[in-house]
């Protein structure tokens, strides 16, 4: 009657382990999944900024090159907590923002407003 009643607890206690781990395994692939979205987004501001930075009329502008450091700053502790829960990446999508990271911007963006002659 003894080794009933513990394989009953047993049985109830894995049961409630099992539930408990898979709550615990969802909230983790959440912040994973939440967690690469931000670097990836992080990462295309930064290569966005970077290139505004290269145009002839942003050249040289300090506040655009302290915004440029802060979100390299910014991008390391994100990539540091990245490596922590990498579970789910979208590695296609990182490809691509690292080769237009790397890729000298060979023509710059034609102005929004027109100059005039």
């Amino acid at each position: 009657m003894i080794w009933y009643t513990a394989a009953l607890i047993s049985l109830l206690l894995n049961i409630f382990f099992v539930w408990y781990l898979t709550k615990v395994l969802r909230k983790l692939m959440f912040i994973s999944d939440n967690l690469s979205d931000l670097f990836l987004t992080t990462k295309a501001f930064q290569i966005f900024v970077k290139n505004m930075y290269s145009m002839d009329r942003y050249h040289g502008e300090p506040t655009i090159q302290e915004l440029m450091y802060r979100l390299k700053d910014l991008g390391t502790e994100i990539e540091n907590f990245r490596d922590i829960f990498e579970y789910t990446l979208d590695e296609e999508l990182e490809e691509e923002l690292n080769a237009a990271e790397e890729a000298p911007q060979a023509q710059h963006e034609e102005p929004l407003l027109h100059e005039g002659p």
